[in-house]
Formats: structure tokens, C-alpha cells, sequence
């Protein structure tokens, strides 16, 4: 019997089913199976065409789903999307939408068609959007929605219940609601699981926890996906300077924090923006990309300079320009797995100044450990090999300060970097390149110098 499908597989075997039936011609049949589709299967879709199929499947997608879908894009692909619609089809999209969504739509549109898109929506809709957008894209208040039910301390749980029932549903993601005086003042929270199970004849003051964890309306978007993760929270609200609430967070708007996160660090090693778009055109990717290939033609071209300083020892013994390259590639891995696990423990907060020189000590012993392991195997390979003990030294000892250098950039450099409000995954890694480098063939080649020539 076969297995059933779980849910990916299953997404992905309709997205196939949609891209075969485009390929073919069929577009009745592809607008049936997009109109059955969910949103988030529909934004895969998009994300994973070419800009002239996800053209076609946008015009065939029904118009009430807009919104829906223009939530769960990536930022590039929204953008690219978003160009093609007019500023009252847009408007119309937007209607509906949670408050930190709206503000992540308004945000990437060009000034001209943002007030257009404002002219287009009703009262409500404008409020909404200008209330969003009065706060920091990265902060507290720009990831927050402002669906909250609050309730006063004075009133029983029989009134809030009924309360609940006359409102018929409840803001995704409800575990509690919250307590707030006449000036909206947060003064304490109920689990809703406490709600339903306590005698419906006491008062709200009663029951209510008054030990309540709240989260600065400024605070910045990662630092409220630690708190997220510390205290397992599946909401938490959102208070101002006066401590009067004015939204929450979710956890489905942290776990997007926290992946984006992951992504930004990731393409950031490879100098990529973390917004990238697979299927971008190739003009744009390649203005991109080439910003970080100058940068590293200049450190490849310093390196190539500090070796030119030794060309006379080159010219009278190949065997140097042969092992040339050894000791900055092995300075190179040994510092890049030091710089992972720092920008790692900086991601996690777990790295700061009360820390950081136990750390440098840490590297350092490590640097020097592994340079006592290594500078003796390749010694022994190098004596060996090139019958020259003394070349097989020099190889040695510049294996040594090269490991020690990769190890004490590998922790300084992101710790630098922060400092200057530099993002260590964009930058680390060129520095440490250019460091590794210019230590380990300076290292090998003038120390070969002095003792060869």
C-alpha cells in the first residue's frame, strides 16, 4: 500500500500540476487547481517561477486571494508582484490584512504609488496603515498587530464570556486576553484556558495574573524573538513609554523573524542580500553580485602583492611558489570555523563584553593547539618530501602564526565589526580572507627569506 503524501509533498505535487498544466496551454485547468489551492501554496509557486510564468499565474489567481497570498511572499517576489498592479486593486488587497502585513506592503512601494494606494482605501484602512507605519520597521511596534482584546478588572467572567460569544471569533493566535484600566494601561493578562474552567461568577481582578512580561514598543525585532524563545510564549503584548498597550506579537511573526534571520546569515557569508529573488532578472543579480566580487579582487590582488615582495626567493626555489598556498588555505578553514560559531554566539546574545576575552583565550589556546598538531605534520610531510628539514621548519613555523592569527581574527573581527554597527556575516568572512592571507604567505615566504637567500 502506498504511503500518503505529507503535507510538502503534497504542496509540491500540485505546484506541478499547475506548472504542467501552463506548459501545455491549459490555462482553464490551471486556474481551477489555483482556485483550490491555499495561499501559501500558491506563494511557493510564485517564488519558484520564472517572472514570465509568475505573471501568467498571478492573472490567474482569483482576486480575493491577493491579500492573502501578497502576505506569505518573500520581499523580492512581493515587489516584483506589487509593479504590477494598480494602485485601487492593490488598495483592495490590502483590506483585511494584520496590521504588521500591511505595513511590509506599504513600506516597499515607490512614494508616487504609496499615496495612490492611500487615496484608494477607506477611512478604517488608512488609519491602519498610518499607525502602522509610525514605527520602526524593525521594531516591536513594526512587527505587532493591533487585534487585541482587552477587558476591565471590575467586570465577572460570566460578562467577558458573553463578551466573546457576541464577537463570534477570536484574533488568531488567542491564548489570553488582556487586562487594561480606562487609560489603556496594561494591568494584567488571563489565559483563556483559565477563562472557560473558573467559576464564571468571579471578577476579572480575581483571576487575572498581574506578573505580566511586556515588550517595549521600540525594542528591536530580534531581541523580541529571544524573549519568544526564552519564555515559550505563543503571544505577548506590545506597550508604550506610559506602559498603555498597544498591540501584540505572535508567534508566527516570530518564527518569520527567526527564519529570516537564518537566511541573512546565510547569504551574507556569500555576500548575497537575504532578499535575493532566484529567478530575478540577470542584469540585477549581476549588479548584485559584483559589488562583493570587487571587494574580493582587492584582497585577492593585496595578497598577490605581499608575494610579489618575495619574488626573488620564488625565482631561486620553486618548491616555495609549490607550497605557497597551503598555509593561508589551512589559516583560511580554521578561521572561518572560528568566525561561524562567534557570529553564531552573537546571533544568540550569548556573546558579550563580560565574555568576550575568556573567548579570545578560548581561540587563542585552540590556535595554538591545532598549530602544534599541524606545523609538525607538515613539517615531517615537507622534510620528507622536499629532502630539507629546514624548509620543512619554515613551513612549520609559519603554520603556526598563521593558525594563531586566523584564531584571534576569526573572534575580534564580528566583535569589531558590531562595534561599528557592521553586520559580521556581510563582511567577516572578506577580512578574515584578506587576513589569513597576507599573515600566512608574509609568514612563509619572509621567513623563507631570511633563512634561504
Amino acid at each position: 500500500m502506498m504511503a500518503e503524501l505529507s503535507d510538502k509533498e503534497y504542496a509540491m505535487q500540485r505546484i506541478q500540476e499547475v506548472n504542467t498544466a501552463l506548459s501545455d496551454g491549459m490555462y482553464v485547468a490551471a486556474r481551477r487547481m489555483l482556485h483550490n489551492m491555499p495561499a501559501c501554496d500558491i506563494a511557493l509557486l510564485l517564488e519558484s517561477s520564472p517572472p514570465k510564468s509568475r505573471a501568467i499565474v498571478w492573472k490567474l489567481v482569483d482576486a480575493d486571494e491577493h491579500g492573502d497570498i501578497l502576505e506569505e511572499l518573500s520581499e523580492e517576489v512581493q515587489k516584483s508582484i506589487i509593479r504590477q498592479m494598480a494602485p485601487e486593486k492593490l488598495a483592495a488587497a490590502t483590506e483585511g490584512m494584520d496590521t504588521d502585513d500591511l505595513a511590509y506592503v506599504l513600506r516597499g512601494l515607490p512614494d508616487q504609488v504609496y499615496q495612490e494606494v492611500l487615496k484608494s482605501m477607506d477611512e478604517r484602512d488608512r488609519e491602519r496603515a498610518e499607525t502602522a507605519l509610525s514605527y520602526d520597521e524593525d521594531s516591536a511596534g513594526g512587527i505587532m498587530n493591533t487585534d487585541t482584546i482587552t477587558v476591565r478588572a471590575d467586570v465577572t467572567v460570566d460578562v467577558v464570556l458573553r463578551y466573546l460569544r457576541l464577537k463570534g471569533e477570536l484574533p488568531e493566535a488567542t491564548d489570553k486576553l488582556y487586562v487594561a484600566d480606562r487609560n489603556d494601561k496594561l494591568i494584567g493578562e488571563i489565559a483563556l484556558s483559565r477563562l472557560v474552567t473558573v467559576d464564571p461568577s468571579k471578577v476579572v481582578s480575581d483571576i487575572m495574573s498581574p506578573d505580566i512580561v511586556s515588550i517595549p514598543v521600540d525594542m528591536d525585532e530580534t531581541e523580541v524573538a529571544k524573549l519568544f524563545e526564552r519564555h515559550d510564549w505563543v503571544s505577548a503584548p506590545v506597550v508604550d513609554a506610559d506602559q498603555q498597550l498597544v498591540g501584540r506579537i505572535t508567534i508566527d511573526d516570530v518564527v518569520d523573524i527567526i527564519r529570516e534571520d537564518a537566511q541573512h546569515s546565510m547569504l551574507s557569508m556569500a555576500g548575497l542580500e537575504d532578499d535575493e529573488d532566484t529567478f530575478a532578472p540577470v542584469l540585477k543579480s549581476t549588479r548584485r553580485r559584483t559589488v562583493w566580487l570587487a571587494i574580493n579582487l582587492v584582497t585577492a590582488l593585496l595578497a598577490a602583492m605581499v608575494s610579489s615582495l618575495f619574488e626573488d626567493v620564488l625565482a631561486q626555489m620553486a618548491v616555495l611558489a609549490i607550497l605557497n598556498t597551503i598555509v593561508p588555505s589551512m589559516g583560511g578553514i580554521a578561521g572561518s570555523q572560528t568566525l561561524t560559531l562567534v557570529i553564531r554566539g552573537m546571533a544568540l546574545g550569548h556573546i558579550g563584553s563580560s565574555n568576550s576575552r575568556w573567548l579570545i583565550g578560548k581561540e587563542l589556546a585552540i590556535g595554538a593547539l591545532n598549530g602544534v598538531i599541524w606545523s609538525v605534520l607538515i613539517a615531517a610531510v615537507v622534510a620528507l618530501w622536499m629532502q630539507s628539514w629546514l624548509v620543512g621548519g619554515i613551513i612549520a613555523f609559519a603554520m603556526m602564526m598563521n593558525l594563531l592569527a586566523a584564531s584571534l581574527a576569526g573572534v575580534t573581527v564580528p566583535m569589531i565589526l558590531k562595534r561599528f554597527d557592521i553586520d559580521p556575516a556581510l563582511a567577516g568572512g572578506v577580512i578574515l580572507t584578506t587576513v589569513t592571507d597576507v599573515v600566512g604567505i608574509f609568514a612563509f615566504l619572509g621567513t623563507a627569506t631570511l633563512l634561504l637567500s
